[in-house]
């Protein structure tokens, strides 16, 4: 609704011309509302002027407090007289803001230039650093594959960490024969004065090492090798037929043998003979076989021998009593050595030849491990 500010009003009745405005009730808050909104809008001041003359119509009911309410009314036209004519408008807020498009978080434009800048020197750190993890990477991967080649290797094929052979043999597991249930050993002297093998003597004759070539000759019948076979080892005719008949007084029961040849043209034979007591058995050797520390027959493969008195003291068994030899120079196109030991029961005579020279190692471990299968 619009109003002529300029046509003049009066507190009987509305401008001339103007539509009756419609009667309102006022309340005694009505008063001081109409003067607060008179010099706020337009529109508050033209309702002001309407609201004037129903205000003093309504005079006798306002408290005393609000007696000077009806006064305002007539200078409402007086200010707004003053004011321009302002048309209601609508704030485009929407408008007036920038439009806002996504827009991307750039961390890097808010850090200070310094944080952005890593220094010479840590660069160079960095770079060290990382160059040395890499090395050590690629030298464990290295070395654990080295690691895992030599563990699947034998000893002797790693270069460096191969034993330098001293000339010993490479002989099975030893294994001794087990005996008979409640049967004891042949040095239990308590239980078994008589030192009797209950063994198998078969079983415990030492065993070729790996390589070797077995004599089909020393073999037997059923193992047991017939004695004459044995005599045949000495060189003359007269020593076999003497020998031969000093174990049939001294009841020779059986001769168990094994013999082979090794690559390098050593020749070995390894012979048990079984007595009927300990007691026969150690006569046998010290005053049958032995005179004054000294072979009693000759062998075929050589003519004097002396003493081994190089043979190693701890190669030798407490219970095994033992007699190593070896020929003595001038000998022929081959050297022998020969031991004769005894224990319990049994006698027994290791015999090694080889051409040019018999070599002292082989020798001892036959003897030594010949020892421990029969003590």
């Amino acid at each position: 609704m619009t109003m002529d500010v300029n046509q003049p009003k009066t507190a009987d009745g509305p401008p001339e011309g103007g539509s009756q405005p419609p009667e309102a009730e006022l309340t005694p808050e009505a008063g001081p509302q109409a003067r607060e909104a008179g010099p706020q809008t337009p529109e508050g001041e033209s309702q002001a002027s309407e609201a004037g003359p129903q205000a003093s119509e309504a005079e006798p009911q306002l408290p005393e407090g609000e007696s000077q309410a009806p006064k305002a009314a007539p200078q409402a036209p007086e200010v707004a007289s003053r004011l321009p004519e302002v048309e209601p408008q609508t704030l485009d807020v929407a408008s007036q803001l920038p439009e806002a498009g996504p827009r991307t978080l750039d961390v890097a434009s808010q850090l200070p230039e310094a944080a952005l800048q890593v220094p010479a020197k840590d660069r160079r750190l960095l770079r060290s650093a990382l160059r040395w993890v890499s090395a050590v990477a690629v030298f464990a991967v290295v070395g654990s594959g080295t690691a895992y080649g030599i563990t699947r290797l034998d000893r002797t094929d790693v270069p460096g960490l191969a034993t330098h052979s001293d000339g010993r043999w490479n002989y099975p597991v030893l294994v001794k024969p087990p005996l008979p249930s409640g049967s004891p050993g042949p040095n239990d002297d308590t239980r078994n004065p008589a030192g009797t093998h209950y063994a198998d003597l078969r079983e415990l004759v030492l065993p070729a090492p790996k390589g070797a070539t077995v004599d089909a000759s020393l073999k037997g019948a059923d193992g047991w090798l017939p004695t004459k076979s044995f005599l045949a080892e000495f060189a003359t005719a007269h020593d076999r037929g003497e020998l031969g008949q000093k174990l049939v007084d001294n009841g020779l029961r059986h001769i168990a043998a094994r013999g082979w040849t090794t690559p390098d043209g050593t020749r070995t034979r390894i012979y048990l003979l079984q007595f009927g007591t300990a007691a026969v058995a150690e006569d046998m050797l010290n005053k049958q076989l032995m005179n004054q520390a000294m072979p009693t027959y000759g062998l075929r493969d050589g003519d004097s021998y002396e003493l081994d008195g190089h043979y190693p003291d701890q190669a030798r068994m407490d219970d095994v009593l033992l007699a190593p030899y070896r020929e003595l120079q001038p000998y022929g196109a081959a050297q022998a050595r020969q031991a004769y030991l005894a224990t319990g029961d049994t006698v027994g005579v290791v015999i090694q030849s080889r051409k040019g020279e018999a070599l002292a190692v082989p020798f001892q471990q036959t003897v030594t491990l010949q020892s421990e299968l029969l003590s």
